[in-house]
This record gives C-alpha cells, structure tokens and sequence, in this order.
C-alpha cells in the first residue's frame, strides 16, 4: 500500500467520524476543499461511491461502510499505539477526546480539569458538548460522560460526581399573579420554559417523585431552549417557570431572585460517570485523566 492510500483513507476515517467536512478539515488541518478533493480522488481510484452528501451533512455510502468497518478500527489500533509510546516518556503526552453536556462539563470535568491540564500539559483535552446521547465509538471518542442510569452495561464507568437534582423555579414576578403549586398536578396551570432534547427532538419531561409515587410532566409554555442557562435566563424575566439543576438555581435562590416550589418532589439522579468501552486501549495519559476525574466523596 503506498504512502498516498494511507493518507487518503486516513481523511475517509476523519469525515466518517465527524459526519462533516468542516469538522474533519479543521481536525486535519487541511482546507475544506482539499480534503473533498482528496477523497474524490480516492473514490475514482477505486471506481466506487464511498461518501453520499448533501447540503447539511456527509454519511459513509453502503461500500464506504464496508471499507470503514474494516480501515477505522486499523488506524484506532495505530492511535491507541502512538499514545502509549508515552508511556517510555518522562510525562504522558497524548490527545483525549470526550463528549460531555455543558452541565457535566460545569459541575464534574471542569473543577478538576484546570489541576489537571497545569500538572500534565503534554496531555490534550478536546471536549465536544453535546447535550443529547452520543455513540461515543461510530464518533471516535475516547470517553463520554452520562448519568450513571444512562450508561449501557456493556461500557466501562467511572464515577465523576455526586448525585444532584433538579429545581422548579420562578420569578417573584411571575408568581405576583399566580399561586405558587403544591403538587405537580397544579402545574397546568403555569407556563413553563422547557427544554428542547436536541437528540430526540422533543421536549423534557419534568421528573418528580415522593413516596414511590412517579410522574413526568409537561408543562405548556411559550419558550423552549437546548440549554438550561438559557432558560434560567428566561424564568429569571418572568416568562415562566423552569426546571433547572438545582445548583444552577442556588445563586437566585440566595438572592431572591428566584422561588424554589414543589422541592419535595424532586427526586435525586445518580451522579455523572466517565464511561468508555471494555475494549478500550487505555492510554498512560487516558489512565492519568479518569484517575484525576474520580470522585472521591467528601
């Protein structure tokens, strides 16, 4: 195989894994152009389709599935390879790539990741936040980060913080010409700021739970966002109430600003764990970095 088909099946593995152009230019350090005119070579060379395309995004053909079934785990086992090279190094060195949404990223990496990146700079961090559920392997990450009940059991888990819960929240404002609601049957008649779950395409369903009894609520309202800050944002205008993680809320609680109902129904989440599969080569530097995530309670 010459230097030039491992170069080109190289760029077909990056667009695979990003399902973009864009992305796997920017990952590869090449322009846009050049890499879809790297990989249009590749496909008049071999005479067959291997990427189907459109205006919005970039898939692996039924041949170019095939292909990839076959090259991608090859140049994983490569990068898992160079990365444990480190290992005869003085420090680990390394690129570690996760998925994570912004409220893991927040509560569990980010308190730990700032020690971390100071005491082990040869190490790269990449975190993509997703909010929704990622199949972390057809992507090409090294880890994600979900709620323990979310993990699927055939992945390794790794505990990075402790159980939380959500918050009902509303302005001062808002509850001026609304009673406040004591169980979640009387939220039907509230507006509510909810949020939109980009992977499914619906909208979350508030979660509550006292004394085994279970419910899932969805509360009307004007407004819907893919992000809790923005929602917090909205409730503290007064344009509903919202269901937020409590310790996003705790500043506005303190303050005033913001008034906490139907506390005695939230229920707890376990906490988020790092999981990653069993077939994963863990890295020196992979090693360092769950190590440094572990929670540790109290």
């Amino acid at each position: 195989m010459s230097r030039q088909d491992i170069s080109d099946l190289a760029a077909l593995v990056a667009v695979a894994r990003e399902r973009s152009f864009t992305k796997a230019s920017a990952r590869l350090g090449v322009s846009q152009s050049a890499l879809s005119h790297t990989l249009k070579k590749l496909e008049d060379r071999l005479g067959i389709r291997l990427l189907s395309r459109t205006t919005r995004s970039v898939a692996p053909t039924e041949a170019g599935a095939r292909l990839l079934a076959t090259v991608q785990p090859r140049f994983e086992e490569i990068e898992a390879e160079l990365d444990a090279l480190s290992a005869l190094r003085e420090k680990p060195a390394g690129t570690i790539r996760l998925s994570a949404g912004e409220h893991a990223l927040r509560t569990a990496l980010w308190p730990r990741l700032d020690g971390f990146a100071a005491e082990f700079p040869d190490i790269k961090v990449e975190i993509e936040v997703e909010n929704g559920l990622v199949d972390i392997v057809a992507r090409g990450f090294d880890a994600g980060v979900r709620l323990g009940e979310q993990v699927a059991r055939d992945m390794i888990a790794v505990r990075i913080g402790a159980d939380w819960r959500m918050a009902v929240v509303g302005s001062p404002a808002y509850f001026e010409t609304r009673k406040r609601p004591k169980t979640p049957g009387d939220l039907t008649a509230h507006k509510g700021v909810n949020l939109r779950l980009v992977a499914h395409g619906g909208l979350y369903a508030w979660e509550f739970e006292k004394r085994g009894r279970r419910l899932n609520v969805r509360v009307e309202g004007q407004l819907a966002f893919s992000s809790s800050a923005y929602i917090l944002a909205a409730v503290l205008e007064g344009h509903g109430l919202g269901c937020v993680p409590e310790d996003m809320a705790a500043e506005g609680l303190r303050s005033g600003r913001l008034i906490q109902v139907l506390e005695d129904w939230m229920p707890s989440f376990v906490g988020y764990h790092l999981y990653y599969p069993s077939r994963h080569h863990a890295s020196p530097a992979f090693q360092r970095f769950v190590e440094a995530m572990r929670h540790r309670a109290g």
